[in-house]
């Protein structure tokens, strides 16, 4: 999957979270109370899902560029 950090941001929040499920590579998660945080890497961007764990719902999603990309 291809896309830039640019034209993720500018999708639906619902489009995001489906791309990101369903084509990202899940690389860890943590829980803390009733969070559950799950890291996804999609492209050269990081994206960050946040679930609700009583009722398995999205509560949030935080997208992050790699800076690392673009480094010498």
């Amino acid at each position: 999957m291809n896309i830039s950090y640019y034209d993720f941001k500018n999708l639906p929040n619902q489009a995001q979270c489906d791309l990101v499920v369903n084509q990202g590579n899940r690389m860890g998660e943590t829980i803390v109370r009733n969070l559950k945080y799950v890291l996804y890497t999609v492209s050269c961007f990081s994206v960050e899902i946040i679930y609700t764990i009583p009722d398995n719902r999205i509560s949030g999603i935080n997208v992050y560029q790699n800076k690392a990309v673009y480094a010498n």
